[in-house]
């Protein structure tokens, strides 16, 4: 009897979880609650691009089109190019679009049974005879009408950066509610059409809160609509690395940090005595790798003119996946004026406007957008219907989310996560996990013991807290996407060895291309 397979959500993970379990003869149904494919690139503020460049965030075997030859491409080509990618594999007709999923239960063994379980599933296979997931889903045009769908396994794209806004908590009568004004999240401003979004800001005082991707490219909108008439102000906590380009001091980055050679500089999970030994004697050179990015960041941006140097490494930055690009033009608009920028620990509200703790000043404002960020693990947990699934499924508060190969929870049978954990160049990583996903329910290979992968997780966990520092839940695997794609590769049974000769494997940049066949 045919296994049927469920696939949650349609951006790019959903797209290459269908392709690839599509090549292994299944026939998946994929929920979408948009009525399009493309994930957080559906709704985006008018300047957002690409933030990695177009080589590394790219199909293994379908390329960008000649057509598109900017190295950011925007909302719109990104988009095209998902569309390309969905006919030329036929996916769409395995999308059920418009339709929400509102949870998922799991129906077979009970919570004892699958907790005394040494294997994954209890017989280490992706498929059960007892186990089903059941699948509650919502016409999201007719919220009256709901279905119910039974499947063998779920794979979950959800995504880490939607639908949930992360609203910080403010003491009682210091929240938005004291404010006169109008408080609003990123994700709103998003979702508002590129005029609407404009006529939203212009002749207003509007303070963004945050400090990343989001909050640069809305600043610079409302600098644009309003100029030092009304300034834009930016309320930041921390200063970060962002980055004016991919060159730094007229080298690729990519030979910096995403060949093989940089990977021998930082210690790895599961690595061995003479590893352990090369990274530790290596450990100089990784500095100077950093404090050479550093300083190229520093002259271009201008960063000490203006009180925006980090005090924590660029090699951090990169390990917790929060680099970003920074607006063309962005710290000129600072300098004119038009874009004020102010640190801010933390801060509340009040009638006129928002007051920085330890500051008597109160900020007067129209408008605040707050580019706080999304709350991923609150939209994972809240799919399972199950108080154990929920409880296990986020690890506990001092760890990442106990992931084996970032797919793989060993306490949760059935079902696999993809596009949670972060890396520099997210397509490049969801297509590699997902054609081991692919593997995985073709029988390929099998998972070891749950003992065996929770300390391969752990191992993973304890990696990021030694590079990532506070941010270490967000998962990120950005300076060692090698190494993890090697351990892919073996479990897969391919040859991780993608280059031809030694120095073009140790120095070489890994991508997409490099993956392109088994």
């Amino acid at each position: 009897m045919e296994k049927q397979v469920a696939i949650i959500g349609a951006g790019v993970s959903g797209l290459l979880a269908c392709r690839y379990t599509v090549s292994k003869g299944f026939n998946p149904i994929v929920f979408e609650a948009r009525n399009s494919i493309g994930g957080a690139w559906i709704n985006t503020v008018e300047t957002t691009k690409l933030q990695t460049p177009k080589p590394a965030y790219q199909f293994s075997d379908f390329p960008w089109p000649d057509s598109v030859t900017e190295l950011f491409p925007n909302q719109y080509q990104v988009l095209d190019y998902l569309q390309l990618y969905a006919h030329h594999f036929d996916l769409l007709k395995h999308i059920k679009f418009s339709t929400k999923v509102l949870g998922i239960k799991y129906q077979g063994a009970s919570d004892e049974e699958m907790q005394s379980w040494s294997l994954w599933g209890g017989n280490g296979e992706p498929f059960s005879s007892r186990g089903k997931w059941i699948v509650e889903a919502q016409d999201t045009k007719n919220q009256l009408s709901t279905e119910v769908y039974q499947v063998d396994f779920v794979i979950l794209c959800i995504g880490r950066f939607s639908d949930v806004p992360n609203i910080p908590e403010f003491p009682p009568d210091k929240g938005p509610e004291a404010f006169h004004g109008d408080v609003i999240h990123s994700m709103d401003y998003a979702n508002m059409d590129y005029e609407s979004a404009t006529d939203s800001v212009r002749g207003k005082r509007v303070t963004v809160v945050g400090s990343q991707k989001s909050a640069m490219d809305i600043a610079m909108e409302c600098s644009i609509a309003n100029g030092v008439e009304h300034p834009c102000r930016v309320l930041y906590r921390t200063e970060h690395w962002n980055i004016p380009d991919y060159n730094p001091w007229g080298v690729p980055l990519p030979y910096l940090y995403l060949n093989r050679f940089s990977e021998l500089m930082v210690h790895k999970p599961g690595e061995g005595f003479l590893l352990s030994l090369l990274a530790t004697i290596l450990a100089p050179l990784r500095l100077a790798f950093s404090k050479f990015v550093e300083s190229d960041i520093e002259k271009k941006l201008r960063l000490a003119k203006f009180g925006m140097v980090p005090k924590h490494s660029f090699l951090q930055e990169l390990n917790s996946c929060l680099i970003a690009t920074v607006p063309q033009g962005f710290y000129d608009k600072v300098e004119e004026g038009s874009i004020k920028l102010k640190k801010a620990p933390s801060f509340s509200f009040c009638k006129e406007g928002i007051k920085v703790q330890g500051e008597d000043t109160t900020l007067e404002t129209d408008l605040v957008i707050l580019a706080t960020g999304f709350e991923g693990e609150k939209k994972l947990k809240d799919i399972f219907e199950s108080k154990m699934f929920q409880d296990c499924i986020l690890g506990s508060p001092d760890s990442a989310v106990p992931l084996c190969r970032e797919c793989i929870h060993p306490r949760i049978p059935q079902l696999a996560v993809i596009g949670f954990s972060e890396s520099v160049a997210n397509l490049y990583t969801s297509e590699m996990r997902c054609r081991w996903i692919a593997e995985l329910l073709d029988s390929t290979f099998k998972l070891p013991s749950i003992k065996e992968m929770e300390k391969d997780a752990e191992k993973w966990d304890q990696y990021r807290k030694q590079y990532s520092g506070r941010y270490y839940r967000r998962s990120c695997i950005g300076a060692l996407h090698i190494w993890y794609n090697d351990q892919l590769c073996k479990d897969m049974g391919w040859n991780p060895k993608r280059k031809k000769g030694f120095f073009a494997e140790l120095f070489e940049p890994y991508g997409p291309a490099d993956y392109v066949s088994p």
